[in-house]
């Protein structure tokens, strides 16, 4: 099991068996964990909860889904230096990197272990209370660990 100290992470998933296999899997590591299935739902549960790290899984593109991810982020307003990772089960096409602004990071991992050590590396390196400004020049794309 990952150490963790109780962080708070929101899973955005359009898939309700997805969701509720990511949320069992965090809850089992000791994550407190907030699951939404639609933009509206996540904003409203990221305003209570003021999560550590966001996970977003929705269908559509990888673009698509980074501005969905944005735009959450900005209606719940949440600090522009949260960690959020964009979590791409299908292929992620050559560009959408471009696409994707400070400390949001794509991932397509190959199993769920994989997930786990991408969410518990941003968590030590963006650790809630002591969030480091943002770089405006970086931009990180994280196709497999």
């Amino acid at each position: 099991m990952i150490k963790n100290d109780g962080q708070t992470i929101l899973v955005v998933d359009d898939v309700e068996e997805t969701l509720d296999g990511i949320k069992e899997m965090l809850t089992g590591d000791g994550y407190r964990v907030y699951a939404a299935r639609d933009e509206r739902d996540a904003a409203d549960k990221a305003r209570l909860s003021s999560p550590d790290l966001m996970l977003v899984s929705l269908e559509g593109e990888a673009a698509d889904i980074i501005v969905a991810a944005s735009r959450i982020r900005a209606r719940a307003g949440l600090d522009d230096d949260l960690p959020i990772i964009i979590f791409c089960v299908g292929e992620i096409k050559e560009g959408s990197e471009a696409a994707v602004g400070d400390n949001i990071y794509l991932a397509h991992p190959d199993n769920f272990n994989q997930l786990r050590d991408l969410i518990a590396s941003l968590l030590l390196r963006f650790p809630s209370g002591a969030r480091i400004q943002s770089n405006p020049n970086s931009i990180e794309k994280i196709s497999t660990l």
